[in-house]
């Protein structure tokens, strides 16, 4: 236990930023962690309000005690999706595997100490659902002071055992992966496969209670949530030990955390080593074999070296190429089904022109597309080789164009398959098409500037897991949250106009904006470099 406690500090205290704003003389540094810090404080609050609000609805109905249930359900989803994006590159095949193992630690001590690090930086997000509901649920419920304490000292463990299901998941994936040569690209293609499953049991989830009716649904939810939790014994027993005070409850629900992670650690670390040994294996032998050496330009040799980048890195491709893959399958399934059966089922049949949908049909594939620009993250991504980068005969601003390359190589072309299948699907006039794939294109190279400037602007070197890079800097946060939301917006707006206008003229007005946004953005982007020169 000594050592797990020294470990775990170590791994603290060299990633944490109040360490870092404590001892750094550098201004420019201390201010971007008070921003970042400000940043989180934000979009904690506006967590914590959505939950609130969930519960003054539950509480307005009646139905207050399904609380604690919905809160546990919430936090065990969240630990879970959270745990299983992060389990590679924080469990397995992670930058400091070498020098940690070379300490005498046990493999089990390195990856339990490794899975609570990734349970405290997490902490926050949990604890936030947590407490907004504790409170809303206080208001209607009034429990006595023992359901407080019992309500703060159950949610530290809530996530322990989802999390634990999300890392011996990756524990799996990673050993099937481990025996293949192309390590990156099957945990890709299995962890690809469990968020598409994911998608498809929540829109199972929403048929059958559409089948239903939603006053029966909400008369009978204590019976719902009651159901639900009976499938997952953690929800249960958190609610039995907030509404009755159910003291055995509370102790199965800490006990089993306990047990569960002593077990699931025991088993990883028996192959530990053997995993990480053979997933940094694969990466480090390639055959190499002569063959005519092909000459390429600067900008596509920069950004073919992002695409080996991407390939050797299974967070990278899931993060940066999801939203292609969920547009190519939306794009799909539109033409198989039909544009107008697809608007019937989203809208539940509301009675409406579909026609009017049209003109928002490059927005609703950007949505996918513009998820997470690879220009958000990939200057990060250097990380300590920016220097070597720096010290090539290259200018600041040729890499950069370089990377904002790629990410046009890898969103154009579905950006336009996507156009395409809804184009056609919805029998939308061949000029009109055209004008929607050019918008299209315009988006993109937006959508590539703009995240090049959140990159640039907000560049972080200093990295232990490129995790913190790809999923957790300010960078993607920054260009991810207003680019969504302002693409929600415009999509009622374009529907809104689209009544009232030609939808050629709306296309040929978005173009010139969003030609005007990108080629601002664009600018940004290289006035930055100048100054990193």
């Amino acid at each position: 236990m000594k050592k797990n406690n020294i470990l775990l500090k170590t791994l603290l205290m060299s990633t944490s930023s109040f360490n870092i704003f404590r001892y750094t003389t550098d201004k420019k540094k201390k201010g971007k962690i008070v921003g970042a810090f400000f940043g989180l404080l934000i979009l904690y609050a506006m967590l914590m309000f959505y939950f609130i609000a969930a519960c003054v609805g539950y509480g307005k109905i009646g139905l207050i005690d399904s609380a604690p249930v919905l809160c546990a359900l919430s936090i065990s989803a969240m630990a879970f999706i959270f745990t299983f994006f992060k389990t590679n590159g924080y469990l397995f095949n992670f930058k400091e595997y070498d020098m940690l193992m070379a300490l005498p630690f046990e493999a089990k001590t390195v990856a339990s100490c490794k899975f609570l690090y990734m349970y405290i930086k997490s902490l926050g997000w949990y604890m936030s659902i947590s407490l907004s509901m504790m409170i809303g649920y206080g208001i209607y419920a009034k429990p006595g002071i023992i359901t407080y304490i019992l309500w703060i000292v159950l949610s530290l463990f809530l996530p322990i055992i989802p999390m634990l299901a999300a890392s011996f998941l990756g524990f799996i994936i990673a050993r099937i992966s481990a025996g293949f040569r192309r390590t990156n690209i099957v945990q890709t293609i299995l962890s690809v496969a469990l968020v598409l499953f994911a998608f498809s049991i929540r829109f199972i989830m929403e048929d059958l209670f559409r089948n239903n009716k939603v006053e029966e649904v909400l008369t009978d939810m204590s019976g719902v949530t009651d159901n639900m939790a009976g499938y997952y014994l953690p929800a249960k027993w958190f609610a039995n030990a907030i509404t009755g005070s159910g003291i055995s409850d509370a102790l199965l629900l800490v006990g089993s955390s306990v047990i569960l992670f002593t077990v699931v650690f025991m088993i990883v670390g028996r192959s530990y080593r053997n995993i990480n040994s053979s997933l940094k294996n694969h990466a480090a032998s390639k055959n190499y074999s002569m063959t005519a050496q092909k000459t390429k330009s600067v900008l596509n040799s920069i950004a073919f070296k992002e695409l080996k980048r991407m390939t050797g890195s299974t967070a990278y491709m899931v993060n940066g190429g999801m939203g292609q893959i969920l547009c190519t399958i939306a794009g799909i399934l539109v033409l198989i089904v039909g544009f107008d059966n697809a608007v019937t089922m989203i809208t539940q049949n509301a009675p409406f022109d579909h026609a009017i949908i049209r003109p928002a049909i490059p927005f609703i594939i950007y949505f996918f597309i513009g998820m997470v620009a690879t220009t958000a993250c990939s200057p990060s991504l250097e990380g300590k080789n920016y220097w070597i980068v720096k010290s090539l005969p290259i200018s600041t601003e040729t890499l950069y164009k370089g990377k904002m390359l790629f990410n046009m190589y890898i969103t154009v072309p579905f950006m336009t398959f996507g156009i395409l299948c809804l184009c056609i699907s919805a029998r939308v006039p061949v000029l009109e098409t055209i004008l929607y794939i050019i918008l299209g294109f315009a988006l993109c190279a937006f959508s590539t500037a703009w995240g090049c400037v959140c990159g640039v602007k907000h560049l972080k070197l200093d990295w232990e897991n490129e995790i913190e890079v790809i999923k957790q800097s300010a960078a993607v946060a920054i260009y991810m949250f207003p680019n969504m939301i302002v693409t929600m917006g415009l999509i009622v707006l374009v529907v809104v106009l689209g009544m009232h206008m030609s939808h050629n003229l709306i296309a040929v007005i978005l173009i010139a904006i969003a030609s005007a946004l990108a080629a601002l953005s664009y600018l940004r982007v290289m006035a930055l470099a100048k100054k990193n020169k």
